[in-house]
C-alpha cells in the first residue's frame, strides 16, 4: 500500500502538467552529458516548456484513459517528456533543434493538438515555425503590397510636382 501512496503525488503532478497542454513530445535522452541536459532544460524553460524525466510506469498511469494514451506504446527505455501549454509546435521544435547538436537525443513521438505523430511525423512538426514567426511573416507579406503602392503613388506625385 505504501508504494501506491508514493506514486500518487507523481501521477498527480504529471496529470496537472498535461491538463490544458497543447502538445506533448517524448524524447530518448540516453547518452546526453550533464552539460547537454542542463542546456536542453534551459532551452525548454526559455520556450515555457515543461521538460521532465518521469518513470514510464508513472506516465502510463497518468495518461491511461486520456487523450494522451496513444503515447503509451512509445514509453520504453529512458524517456523524457516535453509539454507545452502555449505553443503547440514548441516541444518538437526545441527538442529537434537541440538534437542537431546533441546527436544522442532522439524524438520518439508526440501528440500535437489531439493528433498522434510517430517519430517521422514529430520531426516534420518540428520544422513548423512558432506562431509569432508565422504571424510576423503574414504581416510582412500583407505590408509589402501596401508599401509598394505607397512608393508608386509617391513617385507619381513627385513627377506631377516636377511637371
Amino acid at each position: 500500500m505504501a508504494k501506491i501512496e508514493e506514486k500518487q503525488p507523481i501521477v498527480a503532478e504529471i496529470k496537472e502538467a498535461l491538463d490544458g497542454a497543447k502538445s506533448v513530445v517524448l524524447v530518448d535522452y540516453r547518452g546526453l552529458t550533464v552539460a547537454q541536459d542542463t542546456e536542453l532544460r534551459r532551452n525548454a524553460r526559455k520556450e515555457n516548456l515543461i521538460y521532465k524525466v518521469y518513470k514510464n510506469t508513472m506516465v502510463k498511469l497518468a495518461i491511461d484513459g486520456t487523450e494522451w494514451s496513444e503515447l503509451e506504446k512509445d514509453l520504453d527505455g529512458p524517456t523524457a517528456v516535453a509539454i507545452s501549454k502555449e505553443d503547440a509546435t514548441a516541444p518538437a521544435r526545441v527538442m529537434a533543434e537541440f538534437a542537431k547538436t546533441a546527436k544522442k537525443l532522439e524524438l520518439k513521438s508526440g501528440i500535437v493538438e489531439g493528433t498522434y505523430y510517430d517519430q517521422e511525423g514529430i520531426q516534420t512538426i518540428a520544422t513548423i515555425p512558432s506562431r509569432e514567426v508565422l504571424l510576423s511573416r503574414l504581416l510582412g507579406s500583407l505590408q509589402s503590397p501596401i508599401a509598394n503602392l505607397a512608393r508608386v503613388l509617391n513617385q507619381v506625385a513627385e513627377k506631377q510636382a516636377e511637371a
